[in-house]
């Protein structure tokens, strides 16, 4: 990874600071947050530049509107970061325009203004040119601090900081970086991998990258249908992605080459349909009737993940281990998030899905790290370069 300067690197003090954050946040039909942690994680970043008086203009998408719309707004957010600065968070009419130029110029030291939705704008996502001229001209200084929306080659994220310098990486940024470093660059060994996950073409460069990282990859949730059938066996009605089997076979041979163990699990829960209301068995891999699918790995599995990271220093886990929305097939999932919650090991875990399921096994506070980013954490893990870091500011050694 190339090292990139931090917040800490350059003055701040009375500047106009235009932060890139990531407040897409679930938001109810009553217009009421969901779920704030993006918004908690981005406060020591905007704690440490109101301490050093700056002027700070943060910007965010919400959701995917098409043009204007007031579902979108970032309303809510302003008033629910109001209450954590304990201070007023002005929300701009919009991102761009006269209106916005006059209410970031009139801004005091100390002062909050958070930009309207940028995707209220197509040009932020078609990363137009003179889109992101015109939001760099709002600032002194740019800080990237939105790593959810990292992998993505957004005028924001990608051309902001290309046209307005000193550009650097906040602290939620830096956070996030250095846990992937520890767990994937330099890792104290035995490194295990626990992915899961409906479909293996959405992980397959995660996959292919890990299989030379780790010492041992345990693949669960639907995808591993797709491996037990490459390997000749019936998976009955199971998801398989048919066009991988020969994808799969190589990647068996090359765990098997390169000394990795790859497991699988060794016992499903199956029902006849995705729903809660389905018969369902358990049974081992060997016996999955036709007409029936696993929908969960069974116990007997989550003895096996037990005893994988037993010795482990580092884990790192993507993606649920069955459908866990449902309660009849969310016992493996909760059960291998407090068997993770529990090791000594380094954990690190990330993506929508598995932050849901470590908050819904209450065990978010016993990992090491949670990623905030799903996209970006598997840009990452698969050995992508992340736009958002393309045009920051390298570090001088």
């Amino acid at each position: 990874m190339l090292k990139k300067k931090t917040l800490r690197d350059v003055p701040v003090n009375g500047k106009r600071v235009l932060v890139r954050v990531d407040y897409n946040v679930p938001i109810d039909e009553r217009g009421n947050i969901v779920d704030d942690t993006r918004i908690k994680e981005s406060l020591p970043t905007l704690e440490y530049l109101l301490d050093a008086r700056a002027r700070v203009i943060l910007m965010s998408h919400l959701g995917r509107p098409k043009g204007r719309d007031p579902r979108y707004s970032l309303a809510p957010v302003a008033k629910r970061l109001s209450r954590y600065l304990n201070r007023e968070v002005k929300l701009a009419p919009d991102c761009v325009g006269e209106e916005v130029k006059k209410l970031v110029e009139g801004m005091k030291e100390g002062e909050v203004v958070l930009l309207e939705n940028l995707r209220f704008h197509p040009e932020e996502t078609a990363c137009d040119e003179n889109f992101a001229r015109e939001l760099a001209q709002l600032g002194e200084v740019y800080v990237a601090d939105a790593f959810g929306t990292c992998h993505r080659k957004h005028a924001s994220v990608y051309l902001v900081p290309k046209f307005l310098k000193p550009a650097v990486m906040g602290f939620l940024l830096e956070k996030e970086i250095n846990y992937f470093e520890k767990a994937m660059v330099a890792p104290q060994r035995p490194v295990v991998a626990i992915l899961g996950g409906a479909k293996v073409s959405s992980k397959l460069e995660v996959i292919k990258n890990l299989i030379r990282r780790v010492d041992k990859l345990f693949i669960g949730g639907a995808m591993a249908f797709t491996f037990l059938k490459a390997m000749g066996y019936n998976v009955g009605s199971s998801l398989v992605e048919e066009e991988l089997l020969p994808t799969a076979r190589d990647l068996i041979d090359v765990a098997k080459k390169l000394g990795i163990k790859l497991y699988l699990p060794v016992d499903f829960v199956i029902g006849k349909e995705v729903s809660d209301s389905t018969p369902t068995r358990v049974v081992p891999w060997q016996e999955i009737p036709e007409g029936w699918m696993g929908l969960d790995i069974g116990p007997v599995s989550v003895r096996l993940v037990e005893e994988i990271i037993s010795d482990a220093q580092t884990i790192v886990w993507n993606g649920p281990m069955g459908v866990f929305e449902l309660d009849k097939f969310k016992h493996g999932t909760i059960e291998v998030a407090r068997l993770l919650a529990r090791s000594p090991a380094l954990t690190i875990a990330g993506g929508g899905d598995t932050d849901h399921a470590i908050h819904k096994a209450g065990v978010y506070h016993s990992f090491d790290f949670v990623s905030t980013g799903g996209g970006a954490f598997l840009e990452l893990l698969a050995g992508k370069e992340l736009p958002c870091l393309v045009n920051l500011d390298d570090e001088v050694v």
